[in-house]
């Protein structure tokens, strides 16, 4: 077969070819960079002081324009379409990062209709230098590839078509190599210094788009399940019944590390010194309900027991490798602000944090909250340290509720007690209580004396909280919870030091003990009617223990919605089967841990992650 494209008048030697693909893929890794939005002088700058990230931006530039080059059977052919395309990238990553404050991962091409059908909701500002520098670039390539031409590239044996397709398979599989291996690399992509290494918009920047790009080809993974058929989840959604449950507003709250820890026998408060005084007395509350739930992760992972609380979805199992839930989700889905507010409920996300921790800003969106509100948009926000007080959340909470024009549901995270727990925590002059602990060695004391401070003041949130709902005329339920235990130094020390035993252990044996947190669920006097609690209560057979992912689920029941939507439901009904799923660690109602699931355990379990996949990959939520 002819090659179609014009002959060039002047022809490349083998070693110029090399030499120009070299100078090319530097140009154009340098015009990607200069795409993006922060400050280019300042990229170059950092790239000087870590030069491995010089190579790792422009080696799979320089691969791709291989592949092309090898197909084309011209150097400057094909660095016309690989500049092209790693631009038009590099300025959508630059787009998205300015309306959207997230960057391009590779699993946007998954999302191409989505995307098409958002951009007429956003106020895009056309990096328009960029864009003519990109195409003045490609048709300048495109001119010298017409008149430059090149030895049959990268070699002239094989000939023909077979040459260009071998030479181009072979340069993908290189980089495919690279990207399953070097560019996949956790340890390597963390070793950089970056200006804020939780907020991956700033990390693109500071590593440059093309390697963070192919670092993110393995990362955020949703792993399928065996067996799964798309129109066998399709028929599972069906018989959603709003409108069943009572008019009670629900208002939600996890606490940052808040825990119960202080109730291990080595802490010896007094009653009248008590750090968990409100937590202790409401659950005394004729009208409260209480225990622990199992959250997803050790001293850590917030966010994640965000999702499994609002969706009924697991983060540990949607990936046999780590990841982060919230970064998995990128379109509509069902969670309790939609059941919420399809029964007419003003629906809201409270956190005085950064919107861009955990990408937030957009999950909470997806979740379907009306209102979102962070740091950046509170008034006047009180600090305690570096951390907003949960007194002031506390406060935005009763706002909220006070200006709710009907019933409302509402969800903070607090941020307070927030680690780390050094002795600076809250000011260089802060008096912290002694835990009266002996034997302690000085950095444990420390360490727990500012942790348990930042107890005292989430458990004095929760009493305030409790008093306001309870002066109520309408009808509330409070629910209030710990996302996980606190960080209490290097390998367990302070958990050591006290006595208790909350290594997570090895997979499939993890220790349970290790992701408790407490929780309590409590209706002031006119939910309690409203509900009919003593029987509601009964008949929602709360276990002690459950997984954070059945909490929401047993919410939406306890106010009469247990059958509105047919995931909750089921999520409810495989509650009372197998309250407690930890990885492969199955706890039973009674508090007894499975050695082995029964065949409708296993085929309950597998429905449940089939489920999941469909909801996260296919099901079209409005």
């Amino acid at each position: 077969m002819r090659n179609p494209l014009p002959k060039p008048k002047a022809r490349l030697s083998l070693p110029l070819t090399l030499l120009a693909a070299v100078l090319l893929a530097g140009g154009i890794t340098l015009l990607a960079l200069w795409c993006q939005p922060n400050s280019f002088r300042g990229l170059l700058s950092g790239f000087l002081r870590q030069p491995l990230l010089i190579v790792l931006n422009a080696l799979p530039v320089g691969l791709l324009l291989l592949a092309a080059a090898a197909l084309f059977r011209n150097v400057f052919f094909g660095a016309a379409l690989v500049n092209l395309a790693v631009c038009a990238l590099s300025i959508a990553n630059r787009v998205k990062i300015e309306v959207r404050d997230e960057p391009v991962f590779p699993r946007d091409f998954a999302l191409l209709k989505e995307v098409g059908s958002a951009l007429g909701s956003y106020d895009i500002r056309f990096p328009v230098p960029q864009i003519l520098a990109v195409v003045l670039a490609t048709a300048a390539l495109l001119a010298l590839g017409v008149f430059i031409g090149c030895r049959p590239f990268p070699a002239e044996k094989p000939r023909g078509w077979a040459g260009s397709l071998l030479g181009f398979a072979a340069s993908l599989a290189v980089l495919t190599g690279l990207i399953l291996t070097v560019y996949a690399s956790k340890d390597l992509y963390q070793s950089f210094q970056v200006s804020n290494a939780e907020y991956v918009p700033a990390v693109f920047n500071d590593l440059g788009f093309p390697y963070a790009f192919c670092h993110h080809f393995t990362t955020y993974l949703v792993d399928r399940p065996e067996g799964f058929r798309r129109a066998e989840a399709e028929g599972w959604e069906t018989g959603d019944a709003p409108g069943q449950g009572r008019a009670v507003s629900v208002v939600m709250v996890m606490n940052e590390a808040f825990s119960d820890v202080t109730d291990s026998p080595a802490f010896r408060y007094p009653e009248e010194d008590d750090p968990l005084a409100s937590l202790h007395a409401l659950r005394e509350d004729p009208h409260a309900l209480s225990g622990h739930v199992v959250v997803p992760g050790f001293a850590g992972g917030t966010a994640n027991t965000e999702f499994d609380v609002l969706t009924g979805m697991q983060t540990n199992a949607l990936s046999s490798s780590a990841t982060s839930a919230m970064r998995v989700v990128n379109r509509n889905l069902d969670s309790l602000f939609r059941v919420f507010g399809n029964d007419g409920y003003e629906t809201s996300f409270y956190h005085p944090g950064d919107n861009w921790f955990y990408n937030r800003e957009n999950v909470y969106r997806w979740f379907g909250a009306e209102e979102t509100r962070f740091v950046e948009d509170m008034e006047n926000p009180e600090y305690k340290g570096r951390w907003v007080t949960d007194g002031y959340a506390a406060g935005l909470i009763e706002e909220a509720f006070e200006q709710a024009e009907g019933p409302l549901f509402h969800f903070t995270t607090t941020i307070q007690n927030h680690m780390s727990y050094t002795a600076d925590k809250y000011g260089p002059d802060y008096d912290f209580p002694p835990t009266g602990i002996p034997g302690l060695s000085e950095e444990v004391e420390t360490l727990l004396s500012v942790y348990v401070e930042g107890v005292r003041d989430a458990d004095a949130m929760l009493g305030r909280l409790w008093r306001y709902f309870d002066a109520q005329e309408e009808p509330v339920v409070l629910v209030y919870w710990g996302d996980h235990l606190p960080y209490l130094g290097n390998d367990m020390l302070g958990y050591k030091e006290l006595g208790l035993d909350v290594a997570p252990g090895p997979e499939g044996q993890e220790n349970l003990t290790a992701y408790k947190t407490p929780f309590v669920i409590w209706a002031n006097e006119a939910a309690a009617e409203a509900l009919d609690w003593d029987r509601a209560a009964e008949a929602l057979d709360l276990p002690e223990t459950l997984s954070a992912c059945f909490l929401g689920a047993a919410v939406l029941e306890l106010t009469g919605r247990g059958e509105e939507s047919p995931w909750f439901a089921f999520l409810n009904s495989l509650r009372r089967e197998l309250p407690v799923v930890q990885k492969n660690v199955f706890q039973q109602a009674d508090g007894s841990v499975l050695e082995e699931l029964s065949p409708r355990q296993q085929e309950l379990i597998q429905k449940w992650r089939k489920w999941s996949y469909y909801k996260l990959q296919y099901k079209e939520v409005p």
